[in-house]
């Protein structure tokens, strides 16, 4: 369902504000008046005659024109009323302040519908709540908000957006020397979501980077137009994407379902449409940092430098867990690095420089310059300040100056780490931006930023992917294939599966066998999990042995699937589809077979899938080292394996408004240039 984009440049950029009710309506226009705001402000209050020293006026037909924005803080009822009313005015937008709407449907039994009956009264006027703060534009000091913040006016800044008005209080209160342009709250998202503010904020020349603090997706379609538009104008975006959707699990059926995880689903969505991806409220302000300024990076090579061996060893760890590259140093660094540092240095990445050339400004910019000049993405140099209250930072100026001096020397992107972010002064963190220079607080914090600014940099020099597969389920009830009714789907696709016969006797098992050549894999038919009921049995060599195992299974099975035995493949993976409530049909790719829960090895594929982002996929599993031939066994034949995958990617695609879930498992992955073939499968869909 398409849903309409209402512009939201009137309300969040206003030349007029009218407010509606007590307290909390005066503490806006105490907000506006403290930070500057040059427009008009309109109270309205049905019994005051001024506030704080405007014109009270009792109606919205009464106001001198139509305003900007209006700041509706009355109750619930009301807020209903004066809705409608501004809507007739033609307004250009209003904050909605009342709760007990939607958010409190499980207290109130009027709740959902009062919602729908704001919604209703807004028609085409933009409303962003209820149950919601406002917002705080510090680029023209425009606040729709009731509340204190520790913002200051800026020129050009981020935006951060949140569906939680105290978590963007919080926000408001950073002393990390981020510069904030709006912090915005959308409370109950019942016209206008996240997505479709974050566009209007995108459009403002003024602000370089968003970030979104997402507890649900609103509208896929209007994140999908966020981040086409945040790549047309090269303004990133990322998230903190909390919490995770209610989906029906159905591990009960396969492992499909349990290894997608709603979660990591999101996160796929994310990457799809190049937009990062943080865990903590600090790593999103330490993202933005970085984004700020230097927008997304080349590339993941990252160099780093400090003055303790301690401090080099925990960005060496703590790279581990980031998809960041410290890249070693070229060859023509070396020599600048060891004249300026001496030769009791070690020279690597991350390079601890000792404190020989401590407090040394030129010494410093030499040593800096020299690894600023190797080509890397982002360089980092970890220094923590003493407390100013009782210590001298004078040495820890002179590197900060030194890193500036290297920075614009070399054009380099660089960021100064305090190991501790607390150690950072607010004061430092300041002038170091207002140089170019990124004070990140903490070192997990400064890698999140630089592994979501290089994603976003790789996934903007890809082709922008296609339009995500929108399919919403046909009434019917859900059947499950047979594994052979299932395999001749797949075979049609162009899934090469083993050749093989579906019989109803051991007889007939028998003589298929025979025709087809020994050895064979007998299968008992209609059994969800075979190999836990015995009605699976491998490598029978005779007529007699096929005999003998179909009779075994005569209590369980419903007939017989006989198929030629697959040589001994160099890997076995799975290959899986699921309905997610949010992104719709989704793959999974990972190790299969027994290692499915051994290994917790899989990736999720968004659809469509093009081979390029199946192979990216496939070379991040673990399983891709038993593939690439692991201590000198055969490669895997990943083009036949890539092209598997296609086939069942473009199955799903087909049937998407019929399939509940797809089961391959395994996919047989031969050795190069014998293909790979799957050994099993299960279609469950609606009539």
């Amino acid at each position: 369902m398409t849903t309409p984009y209402r512009s939201l440049d009137r309300l969040i950029r206003p030349r007029s504000i009218a407010v509606f009710g007590g307290k909390e309506a005066r503490r806006v226009i105490e907000q506006c008046d403290k930070m500057g705001f040059s427009g008009e402000i309109w109270p309205v209050h049905p019994r005051e005659e001024e506030i704080l020293g405007r014109r009270c006026y009792r109606l919205v037909a009464d106001l001198p024109e139509a305003p900007d924005a209006a700041f509706v803080g009355v109750n619930r009822a009301l807020t209903i009323e004066i809705i409608r009313d501004l809507a007739a005015r033609g307004a250009g937008g209003a904050i909605c302040y009342a709760s007990g709407f939607r958010e409190a449907a499980n207290e109130l039994a009027d709740g959902n519908d009062l919602q729908e009956a704001l919604v209703a009264a807004a028609g085409d006027m933009p409303i962003v709540g209820p149950n919601c703060y406002g917002f705080i534009n510090m680029l023209d000091g425009a606040l729709l908000w009731p509340d204190q913040h520790g913002m200051l006016r800026v020129e050009s800044g981020v935006a951060i957006l949140t569906q939680s008005s105290n978590i963007a209080c919080n926000i408001s209160m950073q002393k990390r020397g981020l510069p904030l342009a709006y912090v915005m709250t959308a409370g109950n998202q019942a016209q206008t979501g996240l997505s479709d503010i974050a566009c209007a904020v995108l459009e403002d020349p003024r602000v370089t980077a968003v970030g979104l603090h997402i507890e649900g997706f609103d509208s896929i379609e209007a994140l999908e137009r966020l981040a086409t538009r945040a790549r047309e104008l090269r303004k990133p975006v990322v998230t903190l994407k909390v919490g995770k959707s209610e989906a029906a699990q159905l591990a009960t059926v396969s492992h499909t379902a349990s290894l997608a995880g709603n979660d990591r689903v999101s996160s796929a969505l994310l990457a799809r449409l190049g937009i990062g991806r943080v865990d903590t409220l600090p790593e999103l302000l330490e993202t933005l940092k970085l984004l700020h300024l230097h927008g997304p990076l080349a590339s993941a090579d990252i160099s780093s430098m400090s003055c303790s061996g301690g401090e080099a060893s925990l960005m060496a760890d703590a790279g581990v867990r980031r998809s960041i590259n410290f890249r070693p140093l070229r060859e023509e660094q070396r020599n600048p690095l060891r004249e300026s540092l001496g030769e009791m240095v070690t020279i690597a990445n991350p390079l601890d420089y000792h404190t020989f050339v401590w407090g040394n400004r030129d010494k410093q910019t030499a040593a800096f310059t020299a690894m600023m000049q190797g080509g890397y993405a982002l360089n980092l140099i970890v220094l923590d300040f003493p407390r100013l209250d009782r210590c001298d930072a004078a040495d820890w100026v002179t590197t900060c100056e030194a890193v500036v001096d290297s920075s614009k020397a070399t054009g380099a992107p660089a960021g100064i780490v305090a190991s501790l972010g607390e150690n950072m002064p607010e004061e430092t963190a300041l002038t170091l931006m207002a140089a170019g220079v990124v004070p990140f607080f903490g070192i997990d914090e400064a890698l999140a930023a630089a592994e979501n600014a290089a994603a976003i940099g790789a996934a903007w020099a890809r082709p922008v992917a296609p339009p995500l597969l929108r399919s919403f389920p046909e009434a019917g009830d859900i059947v499950t294939l047979s594994e052979a009714e299932a395999k001749g789907e797949l075979a049609a696709a162009g899934v090469t599966v083993p050749r093989g016969r579906s019989v109803a006797t051991p007889e007939e098992a028998a003589t298929a066998a025979a025709a087809l050549g020994f050895p064979v894999v007998l299968k008992g038919l209609g059994v969800a999990h075979k190999t836990e009921a015995g009605a699976v049995k491998l490598n029978l060599a005779s007529h007699d042995e096929v005999i003998a195992a179909a009779r075994s299974m005569t209590a369980v099975a419903s007939g017989y699937l006989v198929e030629k035995m697959v040589a001994k493949p160099v890997a076995e993976l799975i290959v899986g589809a699921m309905r997610d409530p949010v992104a719709g049909p989704v793959l999974t790719i990972g190790a299969g077979g027994i290692l499915v829960e051994l290994l917790e090895d899989s990736a999720i594929l968004t659809l469509p899938a093009t081979q390029e982002a199946i192979r990216d996929a496939i070379a991040g599993l673990k399983i891709s080292k038993v593939l690439n031939g692991y201590r000198g066994n055969p490669k895997g034949d990943m083009a036949a394996l890539v092209a598997t995958v296609a086939a069942a990617a473009s199955y799903v695609v087909a049937n998407a408004s019929k399939l509940e879930e797809l089961d391959i498992n395994p996919v047989m992955v031969l050795p190069e240039g014998q293909g790979a073939l799957a050994a099993d499968a299960l279609i469950r869909r609606r009539k």
